[in-house]
């Protein structure tokens, strides 16, 4: 039986690289909006703007590091934290 752990998810990202590109590219999109959804639903403050601000930077990030042909364990990394933090997100705002 296979173990689950970063490290191999990492060196499957690697490996095909550009089959994950797209489909995390999707992923990481939905997920962002479903949080700014989820933050902007709860009215405007300054709490909620430094959520949105969060959520937009990191997804943008992400697109940006895929864009600019940065290496691709930092792009991974930067995937999974995109992904911990927006799904903590939406977490936060719906509890």
């Amino acid at each position: 039986m296979k173990t689950l752990s970063l490290k191999h998810w990492q060196q499957q990202f690697e490996h095909d690289y550009y089959m994950y590109v797209p489909l995390s590219i999707i992923l990481n999109s939905c997920i962002g909006s479903i949080a700014a959804m989820a933050i902007l639903a709860q009215g405007t403050s300054l709490i909620s703007g430094i959520e949105l601000t969060l959520c937009v930077a990191l997804c943008m990030g992400y697109n940006a590091a895929l864009l600019a042909g940065s290496n691709r364990k930092f792009a991974f990394w930067l995937l999974i934290v995109s992904l911990v933090v927006n799904l903590l997100l939406i977490l936060i705002t719906l509890l």
